[in-house]
């Protein structure tokens, strides 16, 4: 019985160390030493309705959503909830070709992807995600954009953030895709200006090696959207480069972590689904959401 209850008490003893560390592992976001862009005055604080580390059972859908909110998915890649899960830590998308086309919206889907959006929105802030890519000309993807629908007179346009977009093969031999499967590959637009409106269109991005391809390891990409015309992207805690988006961005956006078709990357001859299904799957260990407070909050 006394060596029932020292196991008991282990086991407890354990499970609260690890809730500590837990804890102390998200005090901040991921930066390597000296890395940190943050004003001495101000801490980060996490934002618990727009960060997870995916360690239950299954997608909370209070936090997010996983049926594409309106979108299907760009043909011919189809976003089915059915290819989302929780295991082992982590959320997992899993590409796929369907045992037989479907018809939707009057296009045909071939390939089964992945949407899973966040129901809350922020403005300025820190987001990171620790992810690995799937080896398929199937994206893998971390990115934040605004919804128009929501939004009224000028600011009714689209802002989209592009933290990390990435494909595990490569099938356009265009010159920018050179290293597109090996690359931290971001950017910042600005499109559907309402008639009138003095914003640009268009784009500004950034880029850089990642040291091996992009399904090898995990790797942490990360930004600091800082204020309405400076966006800091990080890689695995390090700075890569300040943007300046083409707009204003000082509308609300949500997250997304979507893995999708692209009509410039298209499907190979022999339907680029011959991986594992491990190969074929997107894993995302965590994602990450911080605003800047007062040091006495």
């Amino acid at each position: 019985m006394k060596s029932i209850l020292n196991t008991i008490k282990i086991i407890v003893l354990t499970s609260c160390l690890f809730a500590v560390s837990s804890a102390i592992a998200q005090k901040a976001p991921y930066f390597n030493d000296g890395e940190d862009p943050k004003p001495i005055n101000l801490q980060w604080k996490l934002v618990e309705n727009m960060s997870d580390e995916f360690e239950g059972k299954k997608v909370d859908e209070k936090k997010w959503q996983i049926s594409g909110q309106g979108w299907v998915g760009r043909a011919p890649g189809l976003f089915q909830a059915e290819n989302i899960k929780i295991e082992d830590g982590g959320l997992k998308i899993t590409t796929k070709l369907l045992p037989k086309p479907i018809l939707k919206q009057n296009k045909e889907y071939t390939h089964g992807g992945g949407y899973v959006g966040s129901r809350n929105a922020m403005t300025y802030g820190y987001y990171e995600c620790k992810m690995k890519a799937n080896k398929t000309f199937m994206s893998s993807t971390f990115w934040l954009i605004n919804e128009s629908s929501e939004l009224e007179g000028c600011d009714k346009r689209t802002t989209e953030l592009d933290i990390q977009e990435s494909v595990g093969q490569i099938t356009n031999d265009a010159e920018w895709m050179k290293n597109f499967d090996q690359s931290m590959n971001s950017n910042t637009h600005s499109r559907n200006i309402p008639d009138g409106c003095d914003y640009e269109k268009g784009s500004n991005k950034s880029g850089a090696l990642i040291g091996g391809k992009v399904y090898d390891d995990f790797h942490v990409y990360g930004v600091w959207w800082k204020s309405k015309d400076e966006v800091l992207f990080f890689l695995d805690g390090k700075f890569l480069a300040q943007v300046t988006p083409p707009a204003d961005y000082n509308i609300e956006m949500y997250l997304r972590m979507v893995v999708e078709t692209y009509n410039w990357n298209p499907v190979p001859e022999d339907g680029g689904m011959l991986g594992t299904e491990e190969e074929r799957t997107t894993t995302y260990n965590w994602v990450r959401s911080w605003k800047l407070v007062d040091n006495k909050e």
